[in-house]
């Protein structure tokens, strides 16, 4: 039995990682007004309370309504999606390095986007200059890549069925399926004119401006059920951290529960960057600054990851809007800028910390 002083320890320690939550939301909160309020159009927060009295104009409303909210919502469900899918597929794999960006879904999916431009036409029909890049049957292409990357994670889910999930074999697949992907992206473009190889490079880019209340709802239809299916395994998942023996030794299929993990971790990677392009770093970087802060505790890591890779994204895509205003950044290009000098510096201080320990 535990002492009294080791519950007052343990319910400390459960108490100051939901403040720590908490106060994620609450800077959450806080951005997504300051996100609200920021832009090229001229539109701040007294113009936006007036908005929500119902004494907005209309171009008010067009802008908040139709671009602004739909983008500040895509980047948090965005955000939060892939965080939560890195930090289980890092849990299920025992492995720091993975995410879906590593395992090679969000090449696949750059593969399908590739493939409908050029294979099935969806591909720009203009040449003027500011036209160039546009792309004409979005939906062609957004169901390409969502199937281009589901087929990549049945790639990977097939060879580890075969072989045994083990991680190693797993992480190996992922190289297989990026090295695939990469290959044929390069042959698309090989093949393609000069106007559907500058529409490849333009859905490339991970872009948030794509955002629209129907794809959102598609994403949240997809994002809610994956949460809940990972907070109802979070305690398999935790097992799972000290080694497949231990696992199995308290009752856990583990074959099972990491082939299921990565099925859903891979839908909800693929519903994203089906409709946003590749997003780097945000599911690799995110539940590693969440693993510093409060260790490897499933039950907060998930949510905390959720909320944080939310605010994450969010504050790319508002620095992508403003910081050269009125250009507008893809916010892609800011969170690899941003997300790998950070995990260089996470990776050297990691080396670090276990020298000092040697």
């Amino acid at each position: 039995m535990m002492s009294g002083k080791t519950v007052q320890a343990y319910k400390k320690h459960i108490r100051r990682r939901i403040l720590f939550i908490l106060i994620l939301t609450l800077l959450l909160s806080a951005m997504g007004l300051l996100s609200l309020a920021s832009g090229s159009a001229d539109i701040g927060l007294p113009d936006i309370l007036r908005l929500l009295k119902g004494e907005g104009s209309g171009f008010v409303y067009q802008i908040v309504w139709n671009i602004r909210l739909p983008r500040i919502i895509g980047a948090v469900l965005s955000g939060a999606s892939l965080a939560v899918s890195g930090a289980t597929v890092q849990s299920l794999l025992r492995n720091p390095l993975a995410s879906p960006y590593t395992l090679g879904i969000s090449g696949a999916a750059a593969f399908g986007a590739s493939f409908a431009i050029v294979a099935l036409g969806a591909g720009s029909d203009y040449t003027g200059s500011n036209d160039l890049a546009m792309i004409h049957n979005p939906s062609a292409v957004t169901l390409s890549a969502f199937a281009w990357s589901l087929a990549g994670a049945g790639v990977i889910l097939l060879l580890s069925r075969y072989r045994g999930a083990t991680p190693e074999i797993i992480i190996l697949s992922g190289i297989i399926v990026s090295s695939l992907a990469g290959a044929g992206i390069s042959a698309m473009q090989y093949f393609a004119d000069n106007v559907q190889l500058a529409s490849i490079v333009f859905w490339s880019f991970g872009d948030l401006g794509r955002a629209s209340w129907d794809n959102l709802l598609i994403i949240l239809l997809i994002f809610i059920p994956s949460l809940i299916f990972f907070w109802r395994h979070v305690w398999t998942y935790k097992a799972m951290q000290s080694g497949d023996e231990h696992a199995r030794s308290l009752g856990v299929r583990v074959q099972g529960a990491r082939l299921s993990g990565m099925v859903c971790a891979a839908l909800l990677t693929a519903v994203v960057v089906s409709f946003y392009g590749v997003i780097a770093f945000v599911g690799l970087v995110v539940p590693h600054i969440i693993r510093r802060i409060i260790g490897n505790d499933e039950p907060f890591l998930l949510p905390a990851s959720a909320v944080f890779g939310g605010f994450f994204l969010l504050l790319s895509d508002t620095l992508a809007r403003t910081v050269i205003s009125p250009v507008v950044l893809p916010v892609g290009i800011l969170t690899s800028f941003v997300g790998a000098p950070l995990f260089l510096f996470l990776l050297i201080r990691g080396f670090a910390g276990r020298k000092n320990r040697a």
